[in-house]
């Protein structure tokens, strides 16, 4: 009799144990958040289209969004466009509906493309193109010393070439020694459009002031290369990652902070023709990738920027991993990706996210809050 009541005791005890896990494993997965939409920029009546932002946390526990904000034309590179800011007091969480005017449309064409940074000095450096013609866009700086409420006169970054240069969206790093870094594609290098763009590095070493150029990325392959992005690497090194033909993201290296580059060589990162964005997430030596995980593979979205997906790298890039997507409709258009690290536990994502199909594509942003533990689940 005491043996059949040991044997029970110990059956639930068991059964105890066994389902306390369960409900404790379920209650952790319940506190992974999926991914939420906290603000959609989506084109309206004098604004066909709002798109390629970034983000920088401001000294007051603010938040601030800037944008390019279209209006007037359907929404195409070349349209009038002015640089638009949003705001969040919650972590971004909930954002302000009204547009506040950064920089008005000082171009010809349009303002665009905003990179954001705070400076090690402490400053706020902003970065957007300024378009005056099909042959003339430029990277302008500005420089904001409390904390976005006037900014400096713009600097131009590129004096020493003319022509049509693209700088992407948080695109602009500064390295650990301070040097002021980003990469740029010259579509016009004989004075007409190419797709097939030449690719440089731009570099400061005095905040911005001045800015010197590197030798052109070599590229003797038939592969097009277009809207390159940076991240420094453990060893010094600097990796430029490249939107590309192919069917894979192309790589090029520095070894002297940028003066120099190594030929271009496919990465292990499929994609279409679609620009990824890469960056260390802070505190750690992970790399995050956002991009468009599609190699081809499937006939209904083959070359298409479908799906936005991420994934990390605890090696720098030499491995990927915890990949999954953030959104998979094949009908989607996901690009032009700004990611910022809100706190330890959470990151935004902006980018591009309209509709194929109806040709919205660049038309509306979303901005979109990740839980760390989700991006690692």
């Amino acid at each position: 009799m005491k043996n059949s009541h040991l044997k029970y005791l110990v059956v639930f005890t068991l059964a105890v144990v066994v389902w306390g896990a369960f409900l404790g494993t379920k209650k952790a997965n319940a506190r992974v958040n999926e991914p939420k939409t906290v603000l959609k920029l989506s084109p309206s009546e004098n604004n066909p289209r709002n798109s390629e932002g970034d983000f920088v946390n401001l000294k007051d526990g603010r938040m601030l969004f800037v944008y390019s904000h279209y209006t007037a034309g359907s929404g195409g590179d070349h349209d009038p466009a002015f640089l638009a800011g949003r705001f969040s007091e919650d972590g971004g969480k909930t954002w302000t509906q009204e547009d506040e005017v950064i920089v008005k449309n000082e171009g010809g064409m349009n303002v665009m493309s905003v990179s954001l940074l705070r400076l090690q000095n402490g400053e706020i450096a902003l970065f957007y193109l300024r378009k005056n013609s099909t042959v003339d866009c430029i990277p302008m700086m500005r420089i904001s010393k409390d904390e976005a409420k006037t900014w400096s006169e713009p600097v131009a970054c590129i004096t020493d070439k003319k022509g049509y240069f693209v700088l992407n969206n948080d695109r602009v790093i500064q390295l650990e020694d301070g040097r002021l870094m980003m990469a740029v594609a010259l579509h016009t290098p004989g004075g007409e459009w190419k797709n097939q763009a030449d690719l440089f590095s731009y570099y400061s070493d005095d905040n911005g002031k001045t800015w010197t150029s590197s030798a052109k990325v070599p590229n003797t392959t038939d592969v097009v290369t277009q809207e390159p992005g940076l991240i420094e690497m453990k060893d010094g090194r600097i990796m430029m990652y490249i939107r590309a033909s192919g069917g894979f993201q192309q790589l090029s290296y520095s070894s002297d902070k940028g003066k120099t580059w190594s030929h271009v060589e496919a990465s292990n990162i499929p994609s279409p023709l679609s620009p990824a964005t890469i960056e260390r997430i802070p505190g750690t030596g992970d790399w995050l990738l956002v991009w468009n995980n599609n190699d081809g593979s499937n006939p209904e979205i083959k070359g298409k920027r479908t799906p936005l997906t991420t994934a990390i790298s605890k090696d720098e890039g030499k491995t990927w991993n915890y990949i999954k997507n953030v959104n998979d409709d094949p009908d989607g258009w996901y690009c032009y990706i700004a990611i910022h690290f809100v706190d330890k536990k959470h990151v935004l994502l902006s980018n591009c996210a309209g509709s194929r199909s109806q040709g919205t594509g660049l038309s509306v942003t979303d901005l979109t809050l990740l839980d760390n533990k989700w991006i690692y689940k």
